[in-house]
C-alpha cells in the first residue's frame, strides 16, 4: 500500500469519526434519561490486512431498559469485494438483541436476536438462554479480581432457511487492566454454530470470532485492533483490522 494512500485513509477515518463521534454524543445524552445505564460505540477500520471485504465500520449500542430488560445491537458495514477499506461500503450485517433477566439476582437471561443482513433469503432469527458468568454468585468474586466479564449464550432455536437442528453458542468476554491503566481494554467474541449441512470442505463447527484491543488516546477517542477469524471463508481465514474507536457511556 502507498504511503499517500495510507495517509489519506487515515485523515478521512480521524475526521469521520471525531464527526460521528460528535453526533453519537448528542444522540446519547438524549437517551440517557431513557435507560439505566449503556454505551454506544463507532469503530472504523482504514487498515484490514488481508481480506478487504472484512466490515470496514461498525456501531454497537447497548441499553439497560425498566423491567429487568436490556438491549444491545451492532451493525456491521463491508466493502465490495473488488473495493478497499473504506471504499465503496455497501454490504451489511447487523443484529438486534432483546434479553430478558429472569429474576432480579439471576445470571441468567432469556434472549432473542434477530440477525439481518444483505442479499435474498439471508435473515435469520434465534431464541435462547444466556448465562453471565461473572455474575453468578459462586463465581463473582473471583471475576471480579480478574477484572472479566463473561457470558455465554445459547442459541437454542433458530428460525430461517436451514435445518430446525442448527443452534449457535456465542462467548462474549471483556478484561481491563486497572493495575497498569485504566485507558486499555481487552474484548471480543467467539460463535461455534452446529447442525449446519454445510459442504465436505467446511469445519463441521464453524468459528466466527475477534479479539479486540482498545487504548484510549484522549478521552472518547481509542485508537483499536482487532484479530479476526472466520472459517466461512475457506482461504483467508484470518484478518488483522486497525482503527480507532469513539465511545459513549453514560
Amino acid at each position: 500500500m502507498a504511503s499517500g494512500s495510507l495517509f489519506q485513509k487515515l485523515k478521512v477515518a480521524t475526521v469521520t469519526t471525531i464527526f460521528v463521534g460528535s453526533f453519537f454524543t448528542q444522540l446519547a445524552y438524549a437517551d440517557v434519561k431513557n435507560s439505566a445505564g449503556g454505551f454506544l460505540d463507532f469503530n472504523l477500520y482504514p487498515y484490514l490486512s488481508d481480506v478487504d471485504s472484512d466490515n470496514t465500520a461498525t456501531i454497537n449500542i447497548a441499553a439497560k431498559l425498566p423491567n429487568r430488560i436490556s438491549y444491545f445491537s451492532l451493525l456491521n458495514i463491508s466493502s465490495q469485494n473488488s473495493a478497499g477499506a473504506l471504499e465503496e461500503t455497501e454490504n451489511f450485517y447487523t443484529e438486534q438483541n432483546l434479553r430478558w433477566r429472569i429474576a432480579e439476582v439471576s445470571p441468567l437471561d432469556l434472549t432473542l436476536q434477530m440477525n439481518f443482513r444483505s442479499g435474498q433469503d439471508n435473515d435469520r432469527h434465534r431464541l435462547g438462554l444466556r448465562w453471565r458468568i461473572n455474575d453468578t454468585e459462586a463465581l463473582r468474586s473471583l471475576f471480579t479480581a480478574m477484572n472479566i466479564s463473561w457470558s455465554i449464550n445459547f442459541h437454542l432455536l433458530q428460525i430461517d432457511n436451514e435445518d430446525a437442528q442448527v443452534w449457535q453458542m456465542e462467548h462474549v468476554f471483556r478484561m481491563t487492566f486497572p493495575y497498569l491503566t485504566d485507558r486499555l481494554y481487552l474484548a471480543g467474541f467467539i460463535d461455534h454454530t452446529f447442525n449446519q449441512d454445510l459442504p465436505a470442505n467446511f469445519p463441521s463447527s464453524p468459528m466466527v470470532g475477534e479479539v479486540q484491543l482498545g487504548l484510549s488516546i484522549v478521552e472518547n477517542l481509542y485508537v483499536v485492533a482487532e484479530y479476526r477469524v472466520n472459517q466461512y471463508r475457506l482461504s483467508d481465514v484470518n484478518n488483522v483490522a486497525a482503527g480507532f474507536e469513539y465511545k459513549i457511556k453514560w
